[in-house]
């Protein structure tokens, strides 16, 4: 759990304790989070006041009234500007006018909380800053680590994540009106539409949390005695939905408890993103073939397909972060562009290797190769 320091600028008493009681035990945490957030709250009743506070003390979040004793509260946000400090600010007022928004906002307000308020939208607001400082100061962070991964981040959040929002919102809104009559029924494609959107969506989030994890080594292991091809086996009645749907057979091969020392999450991402990859991109009656085979030396995976096929120029983007195969083959094939990059770095935590060949319109094989210890 960290903390976050708030400081509420407001010279109503009774705005300044509400807003404590509110968010005293208040926590806020999303998914792309390593850590929950809670709040230590400091208050100021004067413009002068919040000033002398954020000059002294490192404050991350500030809930700003406008119509202050002295100077105005939009006059500590354009201080707040002037001094480039790395603050959050939210304003809270019952004054908002269109000039206040226009020149709060260009001075780098976040929202508007409009007063009074209930402890539902004080935190929900709280909420949204809390995500918008995280997200803006990892971003940061990136680039001043020199890495270019910010911009990729920021391109798949807004367009992987924002496209299926808005196509869910769109059947929710159709619904909500009954545009297609009082038969539930006849939105059973909507609400299907939706789950499949949905589901997108979360393993998005999934990918960038393995990934994130494992290069900032924060991704704990447990490492123990497991069976791979019973892991095999569950991974491909979990593709099996989208292989009936595409005919498509998928075969395994392998000997029966084969054991290896692993993390069993780490090993079904691997198999997975391979297993998953060769229906994803097969065609219409096409096969998948397994096959996992131990000898003294190292465990061997094998993920044949009878798909689209990859071009060997496209074969040495095949396991870069955010990188998508685009053709006329595959742009009607979701992804996040991370599950090849996360396996093959999954493989090389236990020294392993992986191996692609491919003939396009004929198929793939992802060989892994993976040290016996």
């Amino acid at each position: 759990m960290s903390t976050l320091k708030l400081l509420i600028v407001d010279d109503e008493p009774h705005i300044r304790s509400g807003a404590i009681r509110i968010l005293r035990d208040f926590t806020v945490g999303y998914p792309f989070m390593d850590e929950d957030f809670n709040f230590e709250i400091l208050e100021a009743e004067t413009g002068e006041k919040a000033i002398e506070i954020i000059d002294s003390t490192q404050i991350d979040i500030i809930l700003l009234d406008n119509k202050l004793p002295g100077i105005e509260g939009v006059e500590v946000l354009e201080y707040i500007k002037e001094k480039e400090m790395d603050i959050a600010v939210m304003m809270i007022t019952s004054f908002a006018s269109l000039d206040l928004a226009i020149k709060a906002t260009s001075n780098g307000a976040f929202n508007f909380v409009p007063k009074p308020f209930t402890p539902q939208e004080l935190k929900t607001s709280i909420e949204n800053i809390t995500k918008n400082l995280f997200l803006k100061r990892m971003t940061r962070k990136m680039k001043e680590d020199g890495k270019q991964i910010r911009f990729q981040f920021l391109s798949v959040l807004s367009h992987e994540l924002k496209s299926p929002i808005n196509a869910i919102e769109g059947y929710m809104n159709m619904m909500k009106q009954k545009q297609l009559g009082d038969n539930i029924d006849d939105y059973m494609i909507m609400v299907d539409r939706s789950i499949d959107r949905i589901n997108g969506m979360r393993n998005l989030i999934m990918d960038l949390l393995d990934l994130t994890r494992m290069e900032s080594g924060k991704k704990l292991r447990d490492l123990k005695k497991i069976d791979i091809v019973e892991i095999a086996k569950h991974v491909i009645n979990t593709v099996q939905p989208l292989a009936i749907q595409k005919n498509i057979t998928v075969s395994l091969q392998g000997d029966e408890m084969l054991y290896m020392l692993a993390d069993s999450n780490e090993i079904e991402i691997i198999l997975n993103n391979f297993i998953s990859n060769a229906v994803k991109y097969n065609v219409e009656n096409g096969k998948v073939f397994i096959n996992i085979c131990k000898t003294t030396e190292k465990i061997e995976i094998s993920v044949r397909d009878t798909g689209i096929g990859i071009s060997q120029q496209d074969i040495s983007l095949l396991f870069q972060d955010f990188v998508r195969i685009k053709n006329q083959k595959t742009k009607f094939i979701s992804g996040s562009g991370l599950g090849l990059s996360i396996a093959k770095k999954m493989v090389e935590l236990y020294n392993g290797t992986v191996n692609v060949e491919s003939t396009p319109d004929v198929g793939s094989t992802f060989s892994v190769s993976i040290p016996v210890k």
